[in-house]
């Protein structure tokens, strides 16, 4: 699965300085050395990129799953437009469990009818996701649609599946958003050697160690509480003696 960063970063040989480059420039790249034939490769709206949709299909034997934002305003126009034109009942409908605090219906509709108008390389199906979530707490309600395409064909990905690989793309997007906001890993001053790969790796192995646990408090709400509790992080690590007595039992 390709995720999404703000930027990138690809070494200059022999140096340790490292030249900024897009993330545009360096999508193709950063899968060179994965194999990919047969699997869908999902992207946000910034590498919604004619390409990079070429080379995945025609240089890859792969399938993407683009998300249609402002930056193909004429692609999103198009498939909004149709979509809310169309009172169908959705195509498929999914409740989430009530995890994190909240409970989630997600809808998406799709077509095929978009394909020829739309104008973009291999896309075989267009596809609008309606997410409501209610918090459990405050009974707030929250509504998000989001539109996109897929080379897919309809004979490989049902809707439901097309929804589970956009889930799956925003699980990882939610991961950098963690990244980036709470870390404010953008900002950071370790900048030479393996010391950003290895601190990267470090803050996602704390978010996935979070993640584990069944909790109904936020990933920011849980690094709060362990920011003001040392003690609490070990009981997490399970480096206590009372934590270890918990899990035996």
């Amino acid at each position: 699965m390709l995720h999404s960063k703000k930027v990138g970063t690809l070494p200059v040989k022999g140096r340790d300085e490292e030249k900024q480059t897009n993330e545009i420039k360096i999508a193709a790249p950063m899968l060179y050395a994965i194999e990919i034939e047969g699997r869908t490769i999902t992207a946000d709206a910034l590498l919604t990129q004619r390409d990079l949709a070429r080379y995945l299909v025609e240089d890859r034997g792969a399938n993407y799953h683009f998300t249609v934002k402002a930056n193909q305003a004429v692609r999103l126009e198009a498939i909004a437009f149709y979509f809310q034109s169309t009172s169908n009942v959705a195509d498929f409908i999914q409740t989430g469990n009530g995890e994190h605090g909240r409970i989630e219906t997600r809808k998406i509709w799709v077509t095929t009818k978009l394909n020829h108008y739309l104008n973009f390389p291999h896309v075989s199906q267009a596809f609008m996701i309606e997410r409501e979530s209610i918090d459990k707490k405050s009974g707030k309600t929250s509504q998000e649609t989001a539109y996109g395409i897929t080379s897919t064909p309809v004979y490989q990905a049902s809707p439901q599946q097309i929804l589970a690989d956009n889930r799956g793309h925003w699980r990882v997007e939610s991961c950098h958003y963690i990244i980036d906001w709470n870390y404010d890993e953008d900002r950071s001053q370790i900048r030479t050697g393996f010391g950003p790969e290895n601190i990267s790796r470090l803050r996602r192995f704390a978010i996935g160690l979070l993640k584990s646990k069944k909790s109904n408090e936020t990933i920011p709400e849980m690094m709060k509480k362990l920011l003001l509790n040392t003690r609490a992080v070990f009981d997490y690590l399970k480096m206590t003696r009372n934590s270890n007595l918990l899990s035996m039992d």
